[in-house]
């Protein structure tokens, strides 16, 4: 406040002896915003400036015309046509002298959305960046419902957006609540509608699943009418603001971690704001004024699954985001389906489900069932001897009872099987079958007896050791003679000391 003789001062200055408002401040001593408050409060008319003339004037009909013609016509566009019709200015100038002429839009008026208790709740997805989990970089997003009357707020963070994710969000979204509302108001996220023209809207067949559950009108939001959504968006920018911005940045925090506190965050923080409804009441006393009023709980809950179908290859693997899972070894070369949660895969051959895993959000990795991969070498195992087994049966029949004396007396069978068959290879099934015999005769049950009798008759018929590599069919090769030479020599190789 200044004085009243100031004041009498300024206006008669002003007003008898016409002195500009900035020559009142600097001659009296008070800022010029003191003396324009004066003078307005008193009523005295602003003289306006008078207007200074522009190097634009010429042709200020031209680009009004024009800009009435085409509201959204480019500055550069109109720079360019005046440019060609004589005007010396530079764009930047003449960008901002279009900036004041270009018609505005006028203003658009909402009417204030109220919504009956029970009637109505807001859904969307927020983004809150991206986390490291094992290899992977995964988006973070928080799924959020509001109950558009009492304001109660609901979020879940999840690794990704896909349809299960969605659907979780729901399912716990009305436990939380204890009820449904009436209907769901959705942006035009794919996960609700697929494609709109007009007034014709195609919802997702499994959102609509999902509402025919729990029995309430999925509804989404008019294209580019934001204040239809208002409640969950300020309930976003409240959880960035409240929420996000007061978490610890240290990277530990795990996603369960993070659901738990943005829980207690929902029941207190937001929950102890006035209810726009009812000023008298806390968001949360809203709430339990409202809860009785909704919709009760299906009796079971609603399968809330990412499903789709993957073919299984050689390897008993199937893969579902960036992961590998382990399958039983009998149930590959099919194709299978993937039915998978935010915390468990299952993989399924027609309606039997073959495999269950912890879900994992990493890359790359391999998550198996031990008992997949012990089947797995179990029928490998078993597959390999019977295939030994067949071979040993028609190339040397007598091995049959010398395997079944060895197995009796405790002796590997796989490592026999193995061992006959390498003498198979080296002997040739004639003298392989002799041996056997003589062995079963002196109850020598052993493949060590087999190969020792081998010896000894190769030994005794004074004959070369028997070759393991196949020569080729040419004759240079066959026909080749190798003269051994005295190996004497190499012991002068090394000296005297050796």
């Amino acid at each position: 406040m200044i004085p009243e003789e100031l004041e009498q001062l300024i206006l008669r200055l002003h007003l008898v002896e016409g002195w500009r408002p900035g020559t009142i401040a600097r001659q009296v001593g008070v800022h010029h915003n003191t003396v324009k408050r004066v003078l307005r409060t008193h009523g005295v008319p602003r003289k306006p400036a008078a207007p200074r003339p522009s190097i634009v004037d010429p042709y200020r009909a031209f680009i009004e015309e024009t800009l009435v013609k085409s509201p959204t016509l480019p500055a550069s566009c109109l720079y360019a046509m005046c440019v060609e019709r004589g005007y010396p200015g530079t764009e930047g100038h003449f960008r901002s002298l279009i900036a004041r002429m270009r018609p505005r839009r006028p203003a658009e008026a909402y009417l204030r959305l109220r919504t009956l208790p029970a009637e109505e709740a807001q859904v969307d997805w927020a983004d809150f960046g991206q986390v490291r989990v094992g290899k992977a970089w995964r988006r973070r997003s928080a799924f959020v419902m509001v109950l558009s009357w009492s304001r109660m707020p609901f979020v879940r963070f999840f690794y990704d957006q896909r349809m299960g994710s969605f659907l979780a969000g729901h399912v716990a979204a009305f436990a939380f609540f204890k009820g449904v509302p009436r209907r769901c108001l959705y942006d035009n996220l794919k996960s609700a509608v697929l494609s709109r023209h007009g007034d014709a809207i195609q919802f997702n067949p499994t959102l609509l699943a999902l509402a025919r559950h729990y029995r309430y009108e999925p509804r989404p939001a008019a294209p580019y009418r934001g204040n239809e959504k208002g409640r969950v968006e300020r309930r976003i920018l409240h959880l960035r603001t409240s929420f996000w911005a007061k978490r610890p940045h240290d990277g530990t925090e795990d996603l369960d971690d993070l659901n738990d506190r943005v829980q207690t965050w929902c029941l207190e923080t937001a929950g102890g704001r006035p209810c726009p409804e009812d000023r008298t009441l806390t968001v949360a006393q809203a709430w339990a004024d409202e809860q009785p009023r909704l919709r009760p709980l299906a009796d079971d809950a609603f399968p809330a699954e990412d499903q789709l179908e993957v073919r299984c290859g050689k390897q008993p693997y199937v893969r579902f985001d960036l992961n590998d899972y382990s399958v039983p070894h009998d149930h590959v070369r099919r194709t299978l389906t993937v039915r998978a949660t935010p915390t468990v895969v299952r993989v399924l051959d027609g309606g039997e489900v073959i495999a269950r895993h912890e879900r994992s959000f990493d890359k790359g990795a391999q998550v198996e069932d031990p008992e997949h991969l012990r089947a797995l070498t179990a029928w490998k195992r078993d597959a390999r001897e019977q295939r030994g087994m067949d071979r040993l049966h028609h190339a040397t029949p007598s091995a049959k009872v010398l395997l079944q004396g060895a197995a009796q007396r405790g002796h590997n069978l796989g490592s026999a099987v193995a061992g006959l068959l390498r003498l198979l290879d080296t002997w040739g099934p004639e003298a392989v079958e002799s041996a056997v015999i003589e062995c079963i005769a002196a109850d020598a049950l052993h493949v060590a007896a087999v190969r020792q009798t081998l010896d000894r008759r190769q030994q005794e018929a004074e004959l070369p050791p028997p070759s393991q590599v196949e020569l080729p069919d040419d004759p240079r090769v066959r026909e080749l003679t190798v003269v051994p030479h005295a190996l004497r020599s190499y012991d002068g190789l090394g000296g005297p000391d050796v």
